[in-house]
């Protein structure tokens, strides 16, 4: 019995030639073949593509993919300490479904359902991660899940690149709150050696103001922390909140 939220599948080690075009890396892998693997991360990735760190991708048999090859991880050097980050900004919501539908997080309360994807907002125009309902409130909750994987020492830190859209999810969740509703940010740390989590003003310092203001507003925040491994993905419980540093 382990406890991982989520295993994965078996996973193929390599080494980083370069990552490129933002959604493309080519990779040694370990037994010699170069290959090119999808790069499923729209973000600047801080620190985490230098050539030569090592690397661990998933393979597709699905004959429809143009690569078959994703990559998933990749072992980073934090205050001289070696660790690996999961990457792979499509894995986060299925490990926190995983986690919403084991009631891992006592924050959010007793719901009975969890529906992915839902659209609220403006118009109807934009969709959440995550609508929790069934609670004893009868109010939803709206869980908007963010992946950050740059380590400022032991600070977690989001976003590592502009971010408009992450800026209108804040004032999505705003109007939520306004409206009388119930809306969380869930920040999923890909990394464990950050215990503390904290906007990145120095790359979008209007994302950290719109942050700061939707806290102001009583929009709740969970900074979880998780430590992927190529075994598979582990909770480690709740970085510290810090808005002010």
């Amino acid at each position: 019995m382990t406890d991982f939220i989520y295993p994965f599948p078996p996973l193929f080690p390599g080494i980083l030639i370069k990552r490129y075009k933002r959604f493309l890396a080519d990779i040694e892998l370990t037994n010699g073949e170069k290959i090119t693997a999808h790069c499923a991360n729209p973000g600047k990735m801080l620190g985490l593509s230098e050539p030569g760190f090592r690397v661990m991708v998933s393979r597709s048999d699905n004959p429809k993919r143009k690569l078959a090859y994703s990559l998933e991880l990749v072992e980073a050097k934090n205050q001289h300490q070696a660790t690996w980050v999961g990457v792979n900004t499509s894995l986060p919501n299925q490990v926190i479904k995983l986690a919403l539908e084991n009631r891992i997080f006592p924050q959010l309360g007793d719901y009975t359902t969890v529906k992915p994807e839902v659209r609220y907002g403006q118009d109807n125009n934009s969709r959440v991660d995550f609508l929790l309902t069934g609670n004893s409130g009868n109010s939803p909750i709206y869980v908007e899940v963010k992946n950050v994987t740059w380590a400022d020492g032991n600070i977690a830190r989001f976003p590592d690149a502009v971010t408009t859209r992450g800026q209108k999810h804040l004032q999505e969740l705003m109007g939520i709150v306004a409206a009388g509703g119930r809306a969380v940010t869930l920040y999923f740390i890909n990394r464990n050696d950050c215990t503390h989590f904290a906007p990145g003003d120095s790359i979008d310092p209007v994302y950290g103001a719109k942050l700061r203001e939707a806290i102001a507003c009583g929009m709740e925040i969970l900074p979880c922390r998780f430590e992927p491994s190529p075994q598979g993905v582990k909770f480690l419980g709740f970085a510290e909140l810090c808005v002010n540093d």
